[in-house]
């Protein structure tokens, strides 16, 4: 039997510092989009919608419109993802940065793989076309992939038995992984606005490794869409980057000459700045975007590890051919748009230069001006001071000649003529030292 001080002590339930505020999101954000469980055959939907102007209450009012939802709680809504299970399929709301996405997994319709037309099969879905027309926001992708059990060795095969589904369109195809499935598409648009996808698995394909590869593929396409944004943007905006380059290197050449002020080059400097840098607000973010949507869609394809079937191009080789001459481009604006802005910048700092150089000189003549003023003042002030020596000596002298005649009239014998005479270097003496001692005493208490 255990004492008091030999008992196992059970430890506290919360045995670690609290937990910062974002532990929790952060942690099981690797569960936030788990891959669907799949059976075949299997038919899965998926629309992706930009989502600018909508917002999650609308998206919510939506979701309610489906079967048996009229009472979903918005909070479901608040972790961007929420799967939906109903008897028989299954449907999967997905929110992201610029797009939504809405999936539906369900049976694949009897006969849909071997030839049907779109309005039939659209009638086979579980959610009806209403609903799907009326999902708010702007469809950027949109496909139907259907899943089939198949054997899977004779890649020739293959393409004949998905060849009822794609009507007859010539098809990409590869083998995925080792060999365990093979994926087909057209990459066309139907008059419905779907594409279509096919996947042939053998027989025992697990519902996980079937809900992972429909998964990288829909994926793939999303971000294929959404990386090709950057590039009608990248088209529109390089005629004015060439009116930029030509009205910069315009601008140049003119402060090489005389014919233009610095005022007038820096007025049109600053226009064009003004105009690239706009440009750079508006858009530097979709061509950012657009290199981190091509980055996940090469992550896609090499997840798929896809191996060729003779005779058929695979998909990845068929986008790297088209999505990386676009990729190119975007890339290419976006590094002369930066380009442009740099320029700019160094010609406005040469510029400044220029007017710095400039201002200095006039600063130096009007520091020259100021010093011959100070020069002349000098001289002028000294004139006048001999004037008002000899003015003040004047009425000094003057005044001694009537003291003098005073006195000599009060019976004082005194000559007042020759009195004034014989004081008048004395009194200039005397009015000269203390002019001078005023001075002085005006400059020691000036500050300096």
């Amino acid at each position: 039997m255990l004492t008091a001080t030999q008992a196992v002590t059970t430890p506290p339930l919360n045995a670690l510092p609290a937990d910062d505020a974002e532990r929790a999101v952060l942690h099981n954000e690797v569960h936030a989009r788990p891959s669907p469980r799949i059976r075949l055959p299997a038919l899965v939907v998926q629309v992706a919608v930009l989502n600018a102007d909508v917002s999650r209450e609308t998206e919510w009012a939506h979701l309610r419109q489906l079967p048996g939802q009229a009472d979903l709680p918005f909070e479901a809504l608040q972790g961007s993802f929420l799967r939906l299970r109903f008897a028989d399929h299954t449907f999967k709301w997905e929110r992201h940065t610029e797009f939504t996405r809405y999936s539906l997994v369900q049976t694949l319709p009897e006969g849909a793989a071997d030839g049907m037309d779109e309005a039939t099969l659209l009638s086979h879905l579980a959610v009806s076309s209403e609903w799907l027309r009326t999902i708010p926001g702007r469809t950027m992708s949109a496909v139907m992939l259907a899943m089939v059990n198949h054997p899977i060795e004779d890649g020739q095969a293959i393409k004949e038995r998905a060849r009822a589904w794609f009507e007859g369109r010539p098809v990409l195809a590869s083998m995925l992984g080792t060999r365990h499935s093979c994926a087909l598409t057209d990459f066309a648009l139907r008059p419905s606005g779907f594409e279509r996808m096919f996947v042939v698995a053998p027989e025992g394909t697990s519902e996980t490794r079937a809900g992972r590869i429909s998964q990288r593929l829909l994926e793939m396409e999303t971000y294929r869409i959404m990386a090709l944004r950057g590039l009608p943007v990248a088209k529109a905006l390089g005629p004015m980057l060439t009116d930029a380059e030509a009205q910069l290197a315009n601008i140049t050449a003119r402060m090489e000459g005389t014919d233009s002020t610095d005022q007038e080059l820096l007025e049109t400097l600053i226009q064009l700045a003004a105009r690239v840098e706009r440009a750079t607000a508006q858009h530097m973010y979709r061509f950012s975007a657009t290199q981190a949507y091509n980055d996940l869609v090469q992550q896609r394809l090499r997840e798929l590890r896809e191996q060729a079937i003779p005779g058929t191009q695979t998909m990845g080789e068929f986008m790297q051919r088209r999505l990386s001459p676009a990729i190119a481009t975007v890339a290419a604006t976006a590094q002369r748009l930066t380009s442009l802005s740099q320029r700019i910048e160094r010609t406005s700092a040469l510029l400044r230069t220029r007017v710095d150089i400039v201002t200095e000189a006039q600063n130096q003549q009007l520091l020259a001006q100021l010093t011959r003023g100070q020069d002349l003042q000098l001289k002028l002030q000294s004139t006048v001071e001999g004037l008002s020596i000899a003015a003040i000596s004047y009425y000094v002298v003057s005044l001694i000649l009537y003291i003098g005649k005073a006195a000599k009239a009060g019976g004082i014998p005194v000559n007042p003529e020759l009195m004034a005479g014989g004081l008048i270097p004395l009194v200039l003496l005397g009015i000269w030292w203390g002019t001078r001692r005023l001075q002085r005493n005006l400059h020691q208490g000036a500050p300096h």
